[in-house]
């Protein structure tokens, strides 16, 4: 069997567990282990493989940017920044016809560069835009599907847990993904806003009947800053301590979770209740991420001994697949994974099947992890699995609106995704530039 047959079995034998049910981190482990086994006729092997993946992976002190980010993230939404941001975005936007959902973008947009979390940005802002503009009238679709895809910006505005992820697994540095993760993002926002606002002027009934015209009383200036300094103040600490060199990335997300709790704690939202439960959840998160990526280095293991990242190159020659070819396949296969996975998997199955042959190319792998990343957070806006139109559901209490609404609303901004993705492919500046 040769390693590109092993490789492509690999993956289908993963996806059909993950049907059957199988926790994903005990797919990839299991495949990995047995097909080293195979291969080599040795289970010693096999167990030494599993042996190193374990030691050598999350041991390493990087890996600790994780449960710092993570739990960072989760006091941010207990403090209520995600309201105080949409507070002023709304105000801002308001006046212009579909302009609550321009807000919910760009509040969206700020409240990702203080947790890096798309699930937290789609269940905080399902409870706070979307009721809002069902009482204006706005089409119900496009009240979710708005949420659902501004909430993506959570994994591609830094700080990001899968730029992280992708910085472990191509061994990248995470300030430099974090940088590289500026301009798309903003991409990205614009984009959803320019949609937005198109989209008033040609289909307003779309957008809803009785917009709000913006008669309340204005926001003070005092107010706009007790709800917007808090959050100014976190970005600066995180990203501009990693851009200026003051700190590490790991030191950035112990000063950034240092912050979001005295935050939490002046503004009386913490108490030893929701201490105990936010310490809980962190530790739930981080050992998920974890194990899925210590598996995942058991894959990348295995697909290396196999061989398969020289028989690619073999394959690249041999029918003289371009620059273009490889990228289609490569987006192609992600969006396909993203009807079935979650992102995080994606990354971990993906990257080690196609990083040494997109290296081999010239191509600069902070670039690729981009691509990576929003090809990736695609599949959270599409069925069967898109995790973020599931939150929202779970999240709404209206029966009114159906999960089909959910996926029908996120799919304009599915499409968008997917042209910004193919903006960058054809422009790498936009992600590299940066870091020049």
């Amino acid at each position: 069997m040769s390693p590109v047959e092993i490789g492509a079995l690999s993956v289908v034998a993963i996806v059909a567990m993950v049907y059957m049910g199988v926790y994903i981190p005990v797919a990839l482990g299991l495949v990995s282990f047995v097909s080293i086994w195979i291969i080599s006729g040795k289970s010693i092997l096999a167990f030494n493989f599993l042996k190193i993946a374990v030691s050598d992976g999350v041991t390493e002190y990087p890996f600790a940017t994780i449960p710092l980010f993570t739990v960072m993230g989760l006091l941010v939404s207990r403090a209520g920044l995600g309201t105080d941001i949409y507070a002023v975005m709304n105000r801002a936007f308001r006046a212009l016809t579909g302009g609550i959902g321009m807000a919910t973008v760009g509040a969206n947009a700020v409240f990702a560069a203080v947790t890096g979390s798309s699930i937290a940005s789609a269940s905080v802002f399902t409870r706070i835009a979307v009721p809002e503009m069902r009482k204006l009238n706005y089409n119900k679709r496009f009240a979710v599907g708005v949420v659902a895809g501004s909430s993506v910006l959570g994994m591609i505005i830094p700080p990001s847990a899968m730029l992280i992820i992708y910085s472990f697994v191509s061994e990248q540095s995470v300030g430099e993904m974090f940088l590289a993760g500026i301009v798309p993002g903003l991409l990205l926002t614009v984009a959803y806003i320019a949609w937005i606002y198109v989209s008033g002027k040609i289909r307003p009934a779309y957008l809803g009947s009785n917009i709000d015209h913006g008669d309340d009383i204005p926001m003070s200036l005092y107010e706009i800053l007790d709800k917007t300094v808090p959050t100014v103040a976190l970005i600066l600490i995180v990203l501009g301590g990693i851009y200026t060199g003051w700190l590490t990335p790991v030191e950035a997300g112990a000063a950034g979770a240092l912050a979001a709790f005295l935050i939490a704690v002046l503004r009386r939202r913490m108490t030893w209740q929701s201490l105990w439960e936010t310490a809980i959840e962190t530790g739930h998160i981080t050992a998920s991420i974890l194990f899925l990526i210590t598996m995942a280095s058991l894959y990348s293991r295995m697909l290396g001994y196999a061989g398969l990242p020289n028989q690619l190159n073999e394959v690249l020659q041999t029918y003289n697949l371009g620059f273009v070819e490889v990228m289609i396949i490569y987006v192609v296969l992600m969006l396909f994974l993203g009807t079935l996975l979650d992102t995080a998997s994606i990354i971990l199955i993906v990257v080690p099947l196609f990083i040494t042959l997109v290296e081999g190319m010239g191509m600069s792998l902070v670039w690729f992890g981009i691509v990576t990343v929003i090809g990736a957070e695609i599949g959270l806006l599409t069925p069967p699995l898109g995790i973020s139109c599931f939150v929202i559901k779970s999240s709404l209490n209206d029966p009114d609106i159906t999960l089909k609404d959910v996926f029908f609303g996120a799919f304009p901004f599915a499409v968008i995704m997917l042209l910004v993705l193919i903006l960058i492919i054809a422009f790498p500046v936009l992600s590299t530039g940066i870091l020049n």
